[in-house]
């Protein structure tokens, strides 16, 4: 129900509850939705709530705030339900309120302003430039986009950004392979690294680095060209996908600029550090982890999760004092280790980064499957099933919706069979399908949307058309929730269950009906299911097709 009607109902109760108790007129008064549609729209257990503390039955104190309900325009009734529940019913009218209202915001039906357009950096991919996008960096696109969609529906002021790991080991490790690539192909005999990369996508690059003249002793000059030609690849994929950044954060400047040596000096100085066996630690135990982490190897190379936590104090620094990083599970032991050192650099600096800066949504991995057996390799990168490859198998839409339609920290099989089929276990298919019936209903009536949208919706009297529109009233709630929570899935759930109620009423009631009055009202129905259809699959990055 819209948040007006909601907050209406709650009001009414609250004037109620101030007659019966008043010395419990303060309470809050929470309404939810009862499992059964027969138990009302509203079910309120205020009465079960109170009745110990002011020694009252419940079903009496619940008899009592119903009876001291006020008049209202669009409360039908209320009851008594079970030991005190309150169970409330709403007129027609209220629950036909939310096709007017969807009606009337269009596109923007269902955004809202909780953000108050405060700034917040959403970083997600953040790819090491050592090979092709694989799967799980699409499941990541795919969150760390919706999730940036959801904020901004929310009205914060959403940075879209990619850290990219071009310093380290691997990227080392990146060179040599190329270089010995390089070698083979002009006859030279070399040693492959033993932790060296061995896609086909690396003999492309050496190729192509010979091509150029390129020297493969130059081993720096063969870094350069592979760091740029796979930057060049992964932009290029996520161009594909429909995925656009706003900045770009180079993990070798942190370095060059003197932040990673600045961040070890001030954590040197708060006094958490130690140095044993010749390296150098950080007390990361006084904040939670579970063991003390290397700082400074005993070769003077810093670990990992130096850069991090000074790539995390730049953010603070450029002003997002709200962050969110969407990474893989296997990163969950640098949530603490971040998080310690930037509390750590607080007693320091005086800054107060909250313990929980940033926010993380940690995803699990996806497992692609074909013909019931699960396909693990990739033409190209060898070792890994790409993201292109799915794009180009199944399409952008599917795999986006299939990307975000489960909880992040849950495992997702991929299945291409299903992702190509077009039935109704296929979840974009069935919503998509959904949208575009709706479009020939429309291009059939030849609907004017400025006449539905003044249309007069009293006739809409079915269950399934009341049931419809209560559905999408739910939607800016939803929204809301989903944005505070870093849950595209929730919206993907939303959005398979509004194209689930409309093809049952669709195959139910005829639309195009002779009654004229009735034709209109269920055009402007259809009409408003389509918007939510529409404004639900922008925020997650899919089409919604006219035709199928």
């Amino acid at each position: 129900m819209s948040t007006e009607i909601k907050s209406h109902l709650i009001d009414l109760l609250t004037q109620s509850l101030a007659r019966v108790a008043p010395q419990s007129a303060a309470s809050v008064i929470a309404l939810e939705r009862p499992k059964q549609a027969a138990h009302g729209d509203w079910a309120c257990n205020v009465a079960m709530q109170l009745a110990k503390p002011l020694k009252r039955n419940p079903r009496e104190l619940a008899q009592a705030l119903i009876a001291g309900l006020p008049a209202s325009p669009w409360l039908a009734g209320a009851e008594i339900a079970g030991p005190g529940f309150i169970n409330l019913r709403l007129k027609p009218e209220a629950k036909l309120d939310a096709v007017r209202r969807v009606l009337a915001a269009g596109a923007q039906y269902g955004r809202a302003g909780g953000g108050r357009g405060r700034p917040i950096l959403v970083e997600f991919v953040s790819a090491n430039p050592t090979g092709p996008l694989h799967v799980g960096h699409g499941r990541q696109a795919a969150l760390g986009d919706a999730i940036s969609a959801l904020l901004e529906a929310q009205n914060w002021k959403v940075t879209r950004e990619f850290y990219y790991n071009d310093a380290g080991v691997q990227i080392d490790n990146l060179a040599l392979s190329v270089q010995a690539r390089a070698r083979e192909q002009r006859g030279e005999t070399g040693n492959f690294p033993e932790s060296g990369y061995h896609g086909e996508y690396i003999r492309e690059i050496a190729a192509d680095y010979l091509a150029q003249g390129g020297d493969p002793a130059d081993l720096a000059a063969v870094r350069r060209f592979a760091v740029a030609a796979l930057r060049r690849e992964q932009d290029e994929d996520l161009k594909a996908f429909g995925v656009k950044f706003d900045n770009y954060y180079l993990e070798s400047s942190l370095y060059t600029e003197g932040k990673v040596e600045a961040t070890v000096s001030a954590l040197t100085a708060s006094g958490k550090t130690y140095e044993q066996d010749g390296a150098l630690w950080l007390r990361t135990t006084d904040y939670g982890d579970d063991k003390d982490r290397v700082m400074r190897k005993s070769d003077g190379s810093h670990t990992y999760f130096v850069p991090d936590v000074a790539y995390h104090v730049t953010k603070w620094q450029r002003g997002y004092t709200h962050a969110v990083n969407i990474q893989g599970s296997d990163h969950h032991g640098t949530v603490a280790r971040v998080r310690a050192g930037l509390q750590a650099l607080s007693t320091v600096t005086g800054v107060g980064i909250p313990r929980d800066y940033p926010a993380y949504v940690l995803h699990k991995m996806v497992t692609v499957m074909r013909g019931g057996e699960e396909v693990k390799l990739s033409k190209r990168a060898g070792s890994y099933v790409t993201v292109r490859d799915l794009i180009d198998e199944v399409g952008r839409d599917a795999v986006r919706f299939f990307l975000v339609s489960r909880k992040a920290d849950t495992e997702f099989v991929f299945d291409i069979d299903l992702a190509k089929s077009q039935t109704e276990d296929n979840p974009v298919y069935y919503v998509q399908y959904a949208h575009a019936r709706i479009c020939s209903v429309l291009a059939q009536a030849a609907a004017d949307a400025t006449a539905l949208a003044a249309a007069e919706l009293a006739p809409l009297v079915h269950p399934r058309e009341l049931a419809l529109a209560q559905r999408l009233a739910e939607f800016p709630e939803l929204l809301a929730e989903a944005a505070g929570d870093f849950a595209p899935h929730m919206v993907a759930f939303y959005l398979r269950e509004l194209a689930g109620e409309f093809h049952s009423y669709y195959n139910a009631e005829r639309v195009l009906v002779d009654d004229k009055s009735l034709r209109l009202a269920r055009l402007a129905l259809i009409l408003a299911v389509r918007q939510v259809l529409q404004n639900g699959l922008a925020l997650l990055g899919v089409s919604a097709p006219q035709k199928m």
